[in-house]
C-alpha cells in the first residue's frame, strides 16, 4: 500500500492506510505500507492518491504489467489534480484495475469511462473512542468543533468567522483542532485567537483528545471547499454528533441530498445563520441528530472491510494479464 504520508503522520491518508491495513489483515492478506516504491515484487498494489502516487503507480505498472492495481481517489485528485495535472492523474486512473471513491457521488465527478471500475467505500469510524466518551461537565458554551489540518481546501476558519457575526447573547464557541499547513495559516489562526473571543485553537490533537472534543461538542462543522469524503464526518455520525456542512459533493455524497444541515460553501453569513439556529432551535438540532444517527450504520468497519474486498475482487477480475 502506497501513501504519501509517512509513519507518525496525522494526515488523513496515513490514518486511512493504517486502518485499511488492519481490515485487510483481518481478511487474511499480508500488507506493507510504504511511502516510496522501488519496483519490489508484490501480488497487488493499492495506491492512495492518484496524483501524488503517480511515480509509484507508473513504476509498478511498467515493472509488473500482469499484476492488479487499485487507486484510491482523494478530494484533490477528483476536484483539482485531474484538471491541473491531467497527464499524471488521469494516467493513474487509467492504469488502475479498480478505483476507490470515498463518497457516493464520485462517479459524477470523474471521467465517465472510469465508472465501471469504481467502488464506493465509506470510511468507518473508530467505535471505542468516537462513541464511548461522554461529555465531562456542563458548560455555559454551545460548543462547535472543527477538526482537520488548517489549509485552503478545508476552509478551516470559516466557522470562526461565522461565529464572529453572531449576536452578543449567543453562547457559541468554536474549537479548532488541527495543524496549520503553512505559515500563512499559522498567522491566520493566531489572529483569530487574538481577535475573536468565540474562537479556540487547540492545535494538533491525539486521537483520544479529538474524540473527547467531539464528545463535548454540540455541533461539528465540516466547512471544506474540496473534500473526497472526510472520515471525521463518519466519526461524527457514529458518535451521534450533528454536522453542519458545506454543500460540496464530498459532503453530500456522505450525508445525502436530503440532509438538513448544509450551507453554501464559503458563505460566512449562511453558516452563522445555521449556527444560531442550531443553538436556539432544539427541534432543528434534534433533526440533525436523528439524521446522523440514521446514517451511522453505513460507516461500520465491517462495511468498509467488505468494500475493500470488493475492490480487490474487481481488480483481480479486470487485470488483463491476471496471473492468479
Amino acid at each position: 500500500m502506497i501513501t504519501p504520508a509517512g509513519p507518525g503522520s496525522k494526515a488523513g491518508n496515513r490514518a486511512t492506510a493504517e486502518r485499511w491495513k488492519i481490515l485487510l489483515q483481518r481478511s487474511g492478506h499480508e500488507v506493507s505500507i510504504v511511502t516510496t516504491y522501488q519496483g519490489e515484487p508484490c501480488d497487488l498494489m493499492l495506491a492512495l492518491h492518484a496524483w501524488r502516487s503517480y511515480e509509484a503507480i507508473r513504476l509498478f505498472r511498467n515493472t509488473w504489467p500482469g499484476k492488479p492495481l487499485i487507486v484510491a481517489l482523494t478530494g484533490t485528485d477528483i476536484y483539482r489534480h485531474q484538471y491541473e495535472y491531467p497527464e499524471q492523474t488521469l494516467y493513474s486512473m487509467q492504469a488502475a484495475d479498480a478505483l476507490i471513491g470515498l463518497h457516493a457521488n464520485v462517479g459524477d465527478d470523474i471521467p465517465e469511462r472510469f465508472g465501471n471500475k469504481l467502488v464506493t467505500l465509506f470510511q468507518s469510524a473508530d467505535l471505542p473512542e468516537a462513541c464511548a466518551l461522554k461529555a465531562t461537565a456542563e458548560t455555559q458554551f454551545f460548543d462547535v468543533c472543527v477538526i482537520g489540518h488548517l489549509r485552503d481546501e478545508k476552509d478551516s476558519l470559516r466557522a470562526a468567522l461565522a461565529a464572529s457575526l453572531l449576536p452578543a447573547n449567543s453562547c457559541v464557541r468554536v474549537s479548532c483542532a488541527g495543524k496549520p499547513h503553512n505559515e500563512r495559516w499559522n498567522r491566520l489562526a493566531k489572529q483569530q485567537v487574538r481577535e475573536n473571543p468565540r474562537f479556540r485553537w487547540l492545535g494538533e490533537l491525539e486521537k483520544k483528545e479529538t474524540s473527547k472534543l467531539m464528545a463535548n461538542s454540540q455541533i461539528l462543522v465540516m466547512s471544506s471547499a474540496m473534500e473526497g469524503g472526510a472520515n471525521v464526518v463518519s466519526e461524527a455520525c457514529f458518535a451521534g454528533l450533528p454536522v453542519i456542512a458545506s454543500d460540496i459533493a464530498g459532503n453530500i455524497g456522505l450525508l445525502g441530498a436530503d440532509y438538513a444541515g448544509y450551507y453554501p460553501v464559503g458563505d460566512t453569513q449562511a453558516l452563522a445563520d445555521r449556527l444560531i439556529r442550531a443553538e436556539t432551535d432544539p427541534a432543528f438540532l434534534e433533526q440533525l441528530r436523528k439524521q446522523v444517527g440514521y446514517l451511522a450504520g453505513q460507516f461500520t468497519p465491517e462495511k468498509e472491510q467488505k468494500s475493500l474486498e470488493q475492490a480487490l475482487s474487481l481488480a483481480l477480475q479486470r487485470c488483463p494479464k491476471n496471473t492468479f
